[in-house]
């Protein structure tokens, strides 16, 4: 599958903070991938550069082959853009806004993708968007983003305010949108089951680095928790890449890797860890996502 968003090379700063260096990815045509981070990391400036609003301090990102920076603006029309925050002129009412976005979008507009959302929320026509919740209005811009009918949608916190019900709802909706359209999407969410539910391919973020990128399913397979019993009073005194934040609590260790039991085992006897009843649980996304970044 060809790659329609290639990143190779992102270093960025603010000021003299670094967030990133030598950041590279892909996205291949067709797939949803997942940005997980915690805050800070650099997913926002991610969605900036991917929109072309930031010029990284060096690096390339490419989408549709073509520099984001100098990008045909007919191109640019296939890209559809949801920034944290979901600004919307709010004096409009749904049906007003619906035509207002529909000027800029000649011969790709499909208002029924829009009203098939809305009606599915139960938001009427003429409601105000000055009177809708933050929930509400971050689903009008997804839904005139549905409509724009873009090949390439960036979403960031796309979920932002919505309740469990509506967000497992439009979760649904957009996986089926996406896939029967043969659409790509990069999305970021501070809600990991909702990333969960909806992407092919997920990529952890560290402060400075990308920690892993894969398919989810492969990911879940393949990274696991471990815990062992260790001497009351044990001072852990572990280093190694491969084990991910090891600590102990009360005689409890616990630790994450990509690595089988057998060879998790080996790595704590080659330590020296005086461990015993090493077992290994898997996991859902959002624990994996915990136990490579961290708790704290």
């Amino acid at each position: 599958m060809s790659a329609v968003i290639s990143c190779q090379h992102l270093t960025h700063y603010y000021g003299k903070h670094k967030i990133y260096e030598d950041l590279s990815f892909e996205v291949p045509q067709g797939r949803i991938l997942g940005l997980l981070g915690k805050n800070g990391t650099g997913k926002t400036t991610t969605i900036n550069i991917l929109s072309g609003y930031l010029k990284p301090r060096s690096g390339q990102c490419r989408i549709f082959d073509q520099d984001i920076q100098t990008m045909d603006p007919a191109l640019r029309r296939q890209i559809g853009l949801l920034i944290e925050g979901h600004v919307q002129y709010q004096f409009m009412n749904i049906e007003q806004i619906e035509r207002f976005y529909a000027q800029f979008y000649p011969g790709q507009w499909r208002r029924e993708a829009y009203y098939e959302l809305m009606a599915k929320l139960k938001v009427a026509p003429h409601q105000m968007i000055s009177r809708m919740s933050c929930g509400q209005r971050s689903q009008v811009a997804l839904g005139l983003i549905l409509a724009q009918n873009p090949e390439l949608l960036v979403l960031d916190d796309f979920s932002i305010g919505l309740d469990p019900g509506y967000r497992r709802l439009f979760v649904d909706y957009l996986r089926e949108f996406v896939k029967a359209e043969n659409k790509t999407v990069f999305l970021t969410s501070h809600i990991i089951q909702d990333m969960e539910r909806l992407v092919d391919d997920c990529i952890i973020m560290d402060y400075g680095s990308i920690l892993t990128q894969q398919p989810l399913q492969q990911l879940l397979d393949t990274v696991h928790r471990f815990t062992a019993r260790v001497p009351e009073g044990y001072d852990l005194q572990l280093s190694d890449p491969e084990l991910y934040h090891p600590s102990v609590l009360r005689g409890k260790l616990e630790l994450h890797s990509f690595l089988p039991l057998e060879a998790v085992q080996q790595h704590l006897q080659q330590a020296g860890v005086p461990c015993t009843d090493l077992q290994m649980e898997s996991l859902n996304l959002e624990d994996a996502f915990i136990g490579l970044t961290g708790k704290y």
